[in-house]
């Protein structure tokens, strides 16, 4: 009876145990990238009274079983549920969560942490924190040769918004790409005008009129095709212009031409041909002539033209145009095609370089880069914010406000590269089942109670032995 006693009290503790895990989940049911718990029991080591004996066939007598009376149960393991909770929009561009494996890290003096809560915001020092946390990933730096911004995937460092992040540096104009396309029937002999936009290095930008006129019906080998001519519009005194800033009352005078460094002659650019099927067969550079030479058009889609700075300019002083200054920008016709019944005009459609402007927002993309959105409708990355995964995440430590510390049994972590994809405007809510709690409440409910009876049985049954002597 005495056994039974100590045996129901192991079942109230651990019973109780169990039964503050489950209300741990239940209080954090609403807490961002919360993972739930569940308590396991093992049985105690059990009082042996007699032990085992095998069969004696001499004695024609069968093997006895041991005799054991158990001595409680013992509270086994609190594991961890790792699974993935529920998302919660937001539309807030800040708020990020990881779709699939892998951990935020963040830190402070203290050492770095882990948590899959998203929640972050910039302190008014510029750095990505999560409740006062610092936020690790890379910088981005620009790459000098293409000129793109990329991330710099060395050891990961706090996000934080540098001054040169605050501003983005006006970038020249290289190339421009047409698209769209030139109907005979509607464009033909009055030609099509439209304005091609570029930039110089002081982030000036100059509206430049480009003519595309239809001129015949081609029969030289290789086969029928149709010539247009591409030209820059001339003004009143023969003059090709540009207009800067958007005044049109004060022209730029500049020189257009296929020879780098050529002020004195310039002719029209040159000419496209397309074959039957309203397709690209290649361009060239005229030379004197709107037409193209006899024979088959070479097989190209760009031409590089060369902007030539004339004397008496009221160009911007110190501002150069094109690539390295040259006034080199290359034109990309692949996208013209012509057709009879489609609709979409000719025009110059995207244009690199860009004027100055200011860092306005920022937000991450799915790959978990921050993205700068700047006042001249640019873009560029920022930084990138850095995941890293454990071996064993069962084996990660709560330390409270939804951080994880490594452990000997989680393994060690760094954050060398993604592993999930990010999911912006959105949180990663906890993983706990109301439902599955609420069905663990009342088994341990009945558990606790069916032990708290042993407890009061055994007590009647003492009582009972002690009053045999009246």
């Amino acid at each position: 009876m005495m056994r039974a006693l100590f045996t129901g009290v192991s079942g109230l503790r651990v019973h109780q145990t169990k039964m503050d895990v489950i209300g741990n989940n239940i209080a954090n049911v609403n807490t961002l990238g919360f993972k739930s718990s569940r308590a396991t029991f093992e049985e105690v080591f059990s009082q042996k009274i007699s032990g085992a004996s095998a069969a004696n066939e001499a004695a024609n007598r069968g093997g006895i079983n041991p005799l054991q009376v158990g001595l409680g149960v013992n509270l086994a393991s609190i594991d961890r549920k790792m699974t993935q909770g529920a998302a919660q929009r937001t539309d807030n561009p800040l708020d990020a969560m990881i779709q699939g494996d892998g951990f935020f890290v963040v830190g402070d003096t203290s050492g770095q942490y882990l948590t899959r809560a998203g929640n972050f915001k910039f302190d008014a020092s510029g750095n990505l924190n999560l409740n006062g946390m610092k936020v690790y990933g890379w910088d981005a730096k620009l790459n000098e040769a293409t000129k793109e911004y990329e991330i710099d995937k060395k050891a990961v460092t706090p996000i934080t918004i540098k001054e040169e992040n605050e501003y983005m540096e006006p970038e020249p104009t290289t190339q421009v790409n047409f698209s769209g396309n030139l109907q005979t029937s509607v464009d033909g002999l009055k030609g099509v005008e439209r304005d091609m936009t570029f930039y110089d290095s002081l982030g000036n930008d100059y509206s430049l009129p480009v003519v595309f006129k239809y001129d015949k019906e081609g029969m030289e080998p290789p086969g029928p095709r149709s010539d247009w001519s591409y030209s820059i519009k001339r003004d009143n005194t023969g003059n090709t212009v540009a207009y800067m800033n958007g005044d049109r009352k004060k022209p730029v005078q500049l020189n257009f031409s296929a020879t780098q460094g050529d002020t004195t002659n310039w002719e029209p650019l040159g000419w496209i041909s397309f074959n039957t099927k309203g397709t690209m067969m290649g361009l060239g550079v005229g030379e004197g002539a709107l037409m193209p030479p006899a024979g088959a058009p070479e097989a190209r889609t760009q031409v590089e033209l060369f902007v030539n700075v004339l004397e008496g300019s009221p160009l911007t002083p110190n501002a150069t145009i094109g690539k390295g200054g040259t006034g080199s920008i290359v034109l990309d016709f692949t996208g013209l095609t012509q057709f009879e019944n489609e609709v979409t005009s000719a025009k110059p459609t995207t244009v690199d370089g860009n004027i100055p402007g200011r860092l306005q927002d920022i937000s991450f993309d799915n790959t978990g880069r921050l993205v700068g959105r700047y006042s001249n409708s640019q873009t560029k990355p920022i930084g990138q914010i850095a995941l890293a995964e454990v071996k064993n995440p069962a084996g990660l430590e709560s330390i409270g406000d939804g951080l994880f510390a490594a452990t000997s049994n989680s393994g060690t972590f760094d954050g060398v590269g993604i592993q999930g994809n990010i999911i912006t405007g959105a949180l990663e809510m906890s993983n706990v089942d109301l439902g599955s709690e609420f069905t663990e409440m009342i088994t341990t409910q009945r558990g606790y109670q069916a032990n708290s009876k042993t407890i009061t049985t055994a007590d009647d049954m003492l009582q009972e032995a002690v009053q045999l002597k009246r």
